[in-house]
């Protein structure tokens, strides 16, 4: 914690979410190639790390020292440091033991020196004709400008060619990009095993094809490393810079930013790695660690599983969502009623079908979106070109500072805009994380709204891992203001007033507070008051500071945060009446939830946006009401399911232990898993009041 007792550092919070991660990947109960995947994730989760809050705060640190001003920096990175060897630690010690059951079940992950006669021979072949015409060495000088070459998204194997006790070095980079990270060895017949190299080890063990002829070395040895990047970037202000422009010259600049982490083979000499160090000019705060003989785990995320199914999670066939049926199209089926989809328990499907009959509905004069990450391949997007063709009036909101996904949606905006859809690119400074898409039809002579308004990204791929609402609506009061939401991210700094929506930056504080200072009023009335809040982090100090003084006014406070968390529950006098869990299960928590009791009539909030600063001043995001009674109530299970989770859900404390929840005497239940019964158990029954209202219309008929 922090020198004030009232809040933990939120770089420390976030690697207490990751040791969550890596408790998944030590979960015996969860099936063994999901384990080896949970490592990769904990991979990735660190790399975006390093990339991102370590090298925040040690830019603080180069600032505070031009300026002479202090604060805790210094001792943040210590301990942000010290916390990440340990969990490096656990990570290569559960790595080894995952290796180990795989082998208990004839997978084994081999290494160029674990082959047979015949595989060597395989491995020979497979290099010259697949790897070889994909890998050219770099030749490491003095002259060479080194940071100017490695890339932060690849792993590569540093070679040394030693003569006569002099070395020379090279680099070679692992060419993922063109070839399978895991390769599947022949075996010889008969036998009851599955083998598996990784591509690392075929580039070591044939290092000599990629030399010999070329170099005169006595000895020829490998060892990987890893460079990872500050991700900032600084964009040109230039007046005749285009934003499209300033964003492509940032990715750019990142490609050459200062490096924050280096990890290397321990087994490297040293003589090299000091080498390796003064090229990238490694300094005293960037992080350099030692460690095994692979790098960018993240690719484990996507493990083959080569063995019987039972090694990995039994499908969850997406739902199909009842409230469809009976009517001629998708927006017939939303003008009956508000329509709530859960993913990935429902299939997004229906949002990509939704687009796709708007993109030649005849009724249907405009679409509006706005998207901060899509699909590589995605289907919406050609339905929006397609409705382009269809002389639909088509406007799309393109966020080009979706961290990690920008030069995805500078493509994708170039792919619109050549299409002929009037591509909107906001403001600089302010991002859009709004998720939203606006249909305009004509019907009977004047113009109605439908709108969708969602927690998660329009992305068919991460709708299948990551949990997150949609809400479907053609009330009016809702779908004018969200196309008051397009007006404002188009001039957002024209005055615009919002009655139902809560919009960042305009003014979700002010609404977020007054839902809590509500609660107190009902609490210092002598009634019930409770909040229930769903959100990935929670980091705002003045949000934190109310939802203490709902906690000392008696408001019950229950909270399921997946990642950062800085307020402090448990604290006497201060946050007794606030209790926090996670969830860390197959899918990726990720719907924002606010439910306020509002004395026995709830009300009930899904939004784009987390509590941290910048989601509520410097992001558009957009938080609406659900007004229709039964949605309102199955989020409201929804939510209540998850705290009654007693296999993966952890307590949030002071000391962030991530203890498991007590199960006591209570039955086991996986949320997850509870909530995809429930949502189909849900779907069956309104199919029987639907066949049940037809059988009364045809006996009336």
């Amino acid at each position: 914690m922090s020198a004030d007792k009232f809040y933990i550092d939120k770089e420390l919070s976030w690697l207490s979410f990751n040791a969550r991660v890596l408790q998944e990947a030590a979960d015996k109960s969860v099936p063994l190639i999901e384990r080896i995947r949970f490592l990769g994730i904990f991979s990735n989760n660190l790399d975006e790390f390093y990339k991102v809050r370590f090298a925040d705060v040690k830019r603080r640190i180069l600032i505070n020292q031009e300026h002479g001003t202090k604060d805790n920096a210094k001792q943040l990175l210590a301990k942000m440091q010290s916390e990440s060897l340990k969990l490096n630690k656990e990570f290569d010690e559960l790595y080894s033991e995952l290796i180990l059951e795989m082998a208990r079940r004839r997978i084994f992950l081999v290494n160029e020196n674990q082959l047979n006669d015949a595989q060597q021979v395989w491995v020979r072949k497979y290099f010259k004709r697949q790897v070889l015409p994909h890998i050219t060495p770099l030749i490491v000088t003095d002259d060479i400008d080194l940071l100017q070459f490695l890339k932060d998204e690849d792993a590569y194997i540093a070679v040394e060619l030693k003569k006569d006790g002099h070395s020379q070095y090279a680099l070679l980079e692992i060419p993922t990009e063109h070839i399978p990270r895991f390769i599947m060895v022949p075996e010889l017949k008969g036998k009851r095993r599955k083998t598996i190299i990784l591509l690392d080890n075929i580039v070591r063990y044939c290092l000599d094809e990629l030399f010999k002829g070329f170099f005169d070395y006595d000895e020829l040895n490998g060892y990987a490393m890893k460079m990872t990047r500050d991700a900032e970037y600084d964009l040109s202000h230039e007046v005749e810079y285009s934003i499209l422009e300033q964003m492509s010259e940032g990715v750019s600049q990142r490609l050459t930013a200062m490096p924050v982490r280096f990890v290397y083979e321990r087994e490297m000499p040293q003589p090299m790695l000091d080498f390796l160090c003064k090229k990238l000019k490694i300094s005293n705060y960037d992080s350099l660690n030692p460690g095994g003989r692979y790098y960018n785990f993240k690719d484990f995320i996507s493990f083959p599983n080569v063995g019987p199914k039972y090694l990995e999670n039994k499908a969850m066939p997406p739902i199909e969502c009842a409230d469809f049926e009976g009517y001629g199209n998708s927006f017939e089926a939303i003008k009956a009623k508000d329509i709530l989809l859960y993913y990935p328990y429902h299939t997004f499907n229906h949002i990509s079908e939704m687009v796709r009959q708007a993109s030649f509905d005849p009724k249907v004069v405009s679409i509006k979106m706005n998207i901060y990450r899509v699909a590589k391949n995605s289907r919406l997007m050609n339905s929006l070109i397609d409705a382009v063709h269809n002389g639909k009036n088509v406007i799309v909101v393109v966020e080009l500072q979706a961290r990690f996904d920008e030069e995805a949606n500078i493509e994708w905006s170039k792919i619109l805009t050549d299409a002929g859809v009037q591509v909107i690119f906001g403001s600089p400074g302010i991002k859009i994380h709004s998720k939203l898409l606006l249909i305009s039809r004509r019907e009977e002579k004047k113009t109605l709204y439908y709108a969708h308004i969602g927690t998660g990204n329009f992305h068919e791929k991460t709708a299948r891992i990551y949990t997150d609402f949609s809400l479907l609506t053609s009330d009016q009061d809702i779908a004018l203001e969200v196309r008051k939401v397009f007006s404002y991210i188009a001039n957002p700094y024209r005055p615009v007033n919002f009655s139902h929506l809560i919009v960042s930056p305009r003014n979700s504080r002010k609404r977020l507070y007054r839902v809590i200072e509500q609660e107190i009023g009902n609490a210092k009335l002598g009634k019930k008051a409770a909040l229930t809040i769903k959100v990935n982090n929670l980091v705002d100090n003045g949000l934190i500071n109310k939802l203490y003084s709902a906690s000392q006014a008696g408001v019950k406070i229950q909270m399921i945060i997946r990642g950062m968390c800085s307020l402090v529950p448990g604290i006497e006098g201060v946050s007794e009446n606030i209790r926090i869990i996670s969830i860390i299960d197959r899918f990726l928590e990720h719907p924002r939830v606010l439910i306020a009791h509002n004395d026995g009539d709830p009300e009930v909030y899904i939004s784009s946006a987390d509590w941290m600063t910048r989601n509520i001043e410097y992001r558009i995001e957009v938080a609406t009401p659900v007004r229709d009674p039964r949605l309102k109530q199955r989020i409201i299970d929804i939510i209540n399911i998850h705290f009654t989770d007693t296999l993966k859900a952890r307590l949030i404390d002071k000391e962030m232990s991530n203890s498991y929840v007590p199960r006591g005497n209570r039955k086991k239940v996986r949320s997850q898993l509870a909530i995809y019964d429930y949502l189909k158990n849900t779907e069956k029954q309104t199919r029987k009041q639907l066949q049940q209202q037809s059988i009364d219309n045809a006996a009336t008929y």
